[in-house]
């Protein structure tokens, strides 16, 4: 019981400081696995079995690929030739959510708002309004669609690892419709929102600068990147012995054909990876523990035994708790609960896992502080002294939040119950 204690508390302390502290927080991760060890709880050789090292891999080699395919110049391409096609402003707002939405399923969110707000801005100086709903309406669009498919975003890759999903897994699983739908259908009513608040924007978009494609190579191997995965995701044995593997290959490609300048290796997310190796030990602790049973029969307690109840109160608690903290700690500590609290009740882990899922990462949606994409696009909108608030952007992202998550998961509990 005193190991379980002081691993909840440790827990508890480093999932504070993700609410607290927005700069280094791997310290506080790494900072609390160095308290296991020295408080004998697990040891450095047990931590390295928990952490899931394909999906590390996963996660690193496609944020590779990602960054070299930003460089390509094919998003800006893109976003150009679709601001050129709006007929008015609002269809050019859409338009960039659309793309963000499409961009964020297969590279990290904070990388797609600052490819894509360069774009925003220039629009909007150009039709004459303020760049601030080009903005807002980019990141939360980014925060919906990243959790789309298993190389999307980090809860995603989590997913993947609790559940052991493959890349395929996220469109069809056990031959049912995957979370990769429940999302779309998510980002229809969401898009119906959208085009309700931006149709008053009725201004001609003019005329924008062609942007071209500069290097057709990073395209070439994000394309042959999805082909693999959609190849060994055939097969969950294939998938987990050489999926990590192969997308670090393809990752380490690019970096010497491309980046030997070194530049992409500076602009990688580093800080995230050791935060997704920390938090998989941390969690993976907590299971040794015997806290995720505990925690699990608690609630399970709370809901009394029935299925709704305790689906309502896992995509509520995550919506509500993703408003306000990062989502990565919350859906590394929350899917196993779910999975426990399903299994108690005989049934398969993936109707609370998905709603969990999507709960935590469109949940961040409401505020400014609730994913890292919103802080950067809040950012980017200060430094270019654009005046918006905080309830400036809870005004937009909770009826988004509301409609996108409450859709999503309406279709899930008609799938998966």
């Amino acid at each position: 019981m005193g190991r379980l204690i002081l691993s909840v508390i440790i827990f508890l302390c480093v999932y504070i400081s993700f609410a607290v502290v927005r700069e280094k927080r791997f310290l506080w991760v790494w900072g609390g696995i160095i308290l296991l060890y020295l408080l004998r709880i697990i040891s450095p050789l047990e931590s390295i079995r928990l952490v899931n090292w394909n999906i590390i891999g996963i996660f690193a080699g496609t944020l590779l690929v990602a960054e070299l395919l930003v460089e390509s110049g094919l998003p800006s391409a893109v976003a150009s030739f679709l601001s050129r096609k709006a007929k008015n402003v609002g269809w050019a707002i859409l338009y960039l959510s659309i793309l963000s939405g499409f961009v964020s399923s297969f590279t990290e969110n904070v990388a797609t708002v600052l490819l894509l707000a360069p774009i925003a801005f220039e629009l909007a100086k150009r039709m004459k309004v303020s760049p601030v709903p080009f903005l807002v309406s980019i990141s939360i669009s980014s925060n919906l669609q990243g959790t789309a498919t298993l190389v999307g975003d980090p809860p995603s890759i989590i997913l993947a690892d609790f559940c052991k999903l493959t890349f395929n897994d996220f469109f069809f699983l056990h031959g049912k419709p995957g979370i990769f739908f429940a999302v779309e259908i998510g980002a229809l009513f969401s898009f119906l929102y959208l085009y309700y608040v931006f149709r008053k924007y009725t201004e001609k978009a003019g005329e924008m600068e062609k942007k071209k494609i500069e290097d057709v190579f990073p395209i070439i191997l994000f394309c042959g990147l999805i082909a693999f995965l959609v190849l060994v995701s055939s097969r969950r044995e294939m998938f987990e012995k050489i999926g990590g593997l192969g997308t670090m290959l393809f990752g380490l490609l690019g970096v010497l054909v491309r980046g030997r300048d070194g530049k992409v290796l500076k602009r990688f997310d580093w800080e995230t990876l050791l935060i997704l190796c920390g938090i998989f030990i941390l969690v993976g602790t907590l299971e040794k523990v015997g806290a995720i049973e505990l925690a699990a029969r608690k609630l399970g307690g709370f809901t009394k035994g029935s299925v709704f109840l305790t689906y309502l109160l896992l995509v509520v608690a995550s919506v509500a708790f993703s408003a306000f903290i990062d989502n990565v700690p919350y859906v590394t500590a929350m899917i196993p609960v779910g999975m426990e609290m399903a299994n108690t009740l005989g049934m398969e882990p993936y109707l609370f896992a998905f709603g969990i899922v999507i709960g935590a990462t469109v949940g961040g949606n409401i505020t400014p502080i609730g994913a890292s994409a919103n802080l950067v696009a809040f950012g980017l909108l200060r430094k270019k002294r654009y005046n918006i608030t905080f309830l400036d952007f809870v005004k937009l992202g909770l009826p988004f939040t509301i409609l996108a998550v409450g859709s999503a998961c309406v279709f899930l509990w008609f799938v998966w119950r």
